[in-house]
Parts: structure tokens; C-alpha cells; sequence
């Protein structure tokens, strides 16, 4: 596969992130890491920022961010008008996220799931089409800049 799936996280997402990669890369996935690299405190904001830059840079790519609660990081990507973060804790809201809101962001809280859970939503994230039809109107509503 051609694509270069970007994937950040801060602290708390680290340990997760690297078994994201490592499945990814399984896959036949590029990565690129845009950090953190190691357990030592950090800010999100900085991590999430440039996978956003990414995913808005190159159309039809998905990223993957990841910190404790996702909240921080997922609410950073989402200040960026081409990124639609989707705060998931299990495979079902991924799925609809794709299939309803076309999220082009997976954001992950690392302290509240499981490394199974992460790698299912993952899965399903990335083989999940959107739906189009009236889910379309809805979409274009939310950037609040045209």
C-alpha cells in the first residue's frame, strides 16, 4: 500500500501507539510517527497538530491520534477545518463514524480501552466506507468556515 498513514500521541497514548504501528505496518501500512517517543509528560497539542496538517494535506488519508482520555487531542485535530476526529471507545462508534460522518481522524483514549479494542477499531475503521446520501447534507454543515 502506497498511503502513509500519520499517527500521533502524547504520553499516556504511547505504549498504545506503538502497537497501532506495529499492526499497521503487518498490514502493509507506512506510517509516519509524528511522536511523542517515550512516556515522559508532554503536550498533546503537539502531537495532534501535525497529523491533523497531514490529513489535511493529503485528501482520502486517515490518521490515528491517541492520549489518555482523547478528549485533549481529539479536540485539537478537530480545530482544523479539513479533519473530522472521531473520539471512539469501541468498534461500533468507529464504524458509524465512518459510515456516517466520513471521520478522517481516529482518536483513541488510551486509558480506558484495550490494546485489542484499539487494533479492532482500527480495523474497522479503515476498511469502513461512508455511506454518502443524507449523511452528505449533514457533513457539509460542519465546518463552521467556508
Amino acid at each position: 500500500m502506497t498511503q502513509i498513514i500519520p499517527i500521533g500521541a502524547d504520553h499516556a497514548g504511547f505504549q498504545l501507539k506503538k502497537e497501532v504501528i506495529t499492526f499497521l505496518e503487518q498490514k502493509g501500512y507506512t506510517v509516519k510517527d509524528y511522536g511523542c517517543y517515550s512516556e515522559e509528560s508532554i503536550d498533546y497539542a503537539d502531537y495532534g497538530h501535525p497529523v491533523a496538517d497531514h490529513v489535511e494535506a493529503n485528501p482520502g488519508t486517515f490518521g490515528i491520534v491517541i492520549c489518555g482520555s482523547g478528549n485533549g487531542i481529539n479536540m485539537t485535530v478537530n480545530k482544523h477545518q479539513g479533519i473530522r476526529g472521531a473520539l471512539c471507545w469501541k468498534k461500533e462508534i468507529a464504524q458509524l463514524a465512518r459510515e456516517h460522518n466520513d471521520a478522517n481522524i481516529l482518536t483513541m483514549p488510551a486509558r480506558f480501552i484495550s490494546t485489542e479494542e484499539a487494533l479492532a477499531m482500527v480495523e474497522i475503521f479503515f476498511s469502513t466506507a461512508f455511506e454518502g446520501g443524507r449523511h452528505q447534507n449533514r457533513i457539509d454543515k460542519i465546518p463552521c468556515c467556508k
